[in-house]
């Protein structure tokens, strides 16, 4: 007689506790961990270079916690589950939600032929607060602003639900003959890149805990002022985490309220919130990585130099406070939001570049990289999405820097040439004088670029652009 098992397919919750698709399954004869790489129907949206390093070590970390027991396909998820039903008696499906309108399709799919075959199939909401249909105004339409969609939509609805602890125990069903090793997917890339990235970052569920557990006893109690400030440690640094789903927000949130309620904790949770008002986005509007929500701005007269966009991808446009942003990016897989604002609001209005080529850059070098948050990032940024920053508000580099970076430590960290500047021109080193920069030993046109646009008449070149629109 062959055993019962219940599959329960890892996505985007590639963690043992607060996991409702595992826990369900625990509960059965034996459980089918699995987790399959699609590489079929996702698309322009399969994963860019540093998510699949993250994921790479997220996989690993994931199959030590199951002793060595996850089962690992690539291909469409929809044969293979369909030969595994076919290979074993499995009389349960289960998995996590995902909202990505072609992971939707594909699971719609999936879930009718399994009821066709009688299997039980159950989903289940692993990876946000609010599923986006249930958060509506009165009148059953979705909100398009985030504050009223956060204070008025998510706040008064039913709370979050509490998280829950790893299931007691798991009796896992394992075939090593049937399952391919993670290194076979082939996710990490050749180039030393790769490897810089990961010396960057623990990668693994436990230690998503370590790092929430530190941002809780310190980070957090001034983060509603300190999270501006790039070289602070008052950011959390656990969207990579968040994406995979090594930490769940519900995790978060609820471990960020046991500390109490004030002005920090409030903006960390509303943080969380801004994540539910982008996934609110993308369901209500799934072309959201590639079409203007505001439709005025399909006629937005777009710069297409191919020379600009590299200086912008390699930190190399002559603007510290944006080369250090893109070399942090880089060298990291990871960039400090008040970071992602001015080299987003650089690209798109200096550079008049389309924002759907930072959306790209940031989805091939972000380890976070979340096609919700990615795309609605920079909609918000470029003014055309919903409840955007208007276009008019630009993003002075110089400012920015002189305001969030007063000591300049970001800027030297990152752009090592320039670290003798006095703090005077650290931000803006063409208005040096010769001797300064002579002393600081930075050449401009040589170790350290001109810049690429003079920010006073890019800025009016923008706004003129953005007139052309009315």
């Amino acid at each position: 007689m062959r055993k019962k098992i219940a599959l329960c397919w890892f996505r985007q919750d590639l963690r043992l506790s607060d996991n409702l698709a595992l826990l369900n399954a625990s509960k059965a004869q034996n459980i089918l961990p699995l987790y399959i790489l699609d590489t079929v129907n996702s698309g322009r949206d399969f994963l860019g270079s540093a998510s699949k390093i993250w994921l790479h070590h997220s996989l690993n970390s994931l199959n030590q916690s199951l002793d060595g027991k996850l089962w690992i396909k690539q291909g469409d998820p929809f044969e293979i589950i369909k030969k595994l039903l076919q290979a074993y008696s499995i009389e349960a499906v289960y998995w996590g939600r995902c909202y990505e309108p072609w992971r939707r399709d594909r699971d719609e799919k999936i879930k009718a032929y399994l009821i066709d075959q009688n299997i039980e199939v159950r989903s289940f909401n692993n990876s946000l607060l609010w599923e986006p249909w249930t958060v509506k105004k009165h009148d059953g339409s979705h909100y398009k602003v985030f504050t009223p969609f956060f204070r008025k939509g998510c706040l008064n609805h039913l709370p979050p639900r509490e998280p829950l602890a790893k299931p007691s125990t798991l009796r896992i069903f394992f075939n090593e003959n049937d399952s391919q090793e993670i290194d076979d997917l082939k996710l990490l890339p050749s180039a030393a890149w790769g490897k810089k990235v990961k010396e960057f970052w623990k990668i693994g569920e436990d230690e998503a805990q370590i790092l929430f557990k530190n941002f809780l006893r310190s980070g957090i109690n001034n983060f509603k002022e300190g999270r501006n400030f790039p070289s602070n440690q008052n950011v959390s640094r656990l969207s990579p985490y968040l994406r995979f789903g090594q930490v769940s927000p519900n995790q978060l949130w609820y471990g960020a309220l046991k500390l109490g309620e004030d002005k920090n904790i409030d903006h960390f949770c509303s943080e969380l919130g801004w994540r539910e008002f982008s996934y609110s986005q993308l369901y209500h509007n799934p072309s959201l990585s590639t079409k203007n929500l505001q439709v005025k701005f399909d006629s937005f007269p777009w710069d297409c130099s191919s020379e600009k966009l590299v200086a912008w991808q390699k930190g190399l446009t002559g603007i510290p406070m944006v080369d250090a942003g893109m070399r942090e990016l880089w060298e990291t897989g990871y960039m400090h939001n008040r970071s992602r604002m001015i080299v987003g609001s650089f690209l798109v209005k200096n550079l008049l570049i389309d924002w759907r080529e930072g959306e790209r850059w940031f989805w091939d070098t972000l380890c976070d990289a979340d096609l919700a948050n990615n795309s609605a990032g920079w909609q918000w940024i470029a003014g055309c999405g919903a409840d955007a920053a208007p276009y008019f508000r630009i993003f002075n580099p110089v400012t920015q820097g002189e305001k969030f970076d007063p000591d300049g430590n970001y800027v030297r960290r990152f752009i090592p040439e320039i670290a003798k500047l006095p703090n005077k021109f650290l931000f803006n080193p063409w208005e040096a004088p010769k001797e300064i920069l002579q002393e600081a030993r930075v050449f401009l046109g040589k170790n350290y670029p001109n810049p690429i646009v003079d920010l006073k008449l890019s800025r009016e070149r923008a706004l003129g652009a953005f007139k052309s629109l009315q």
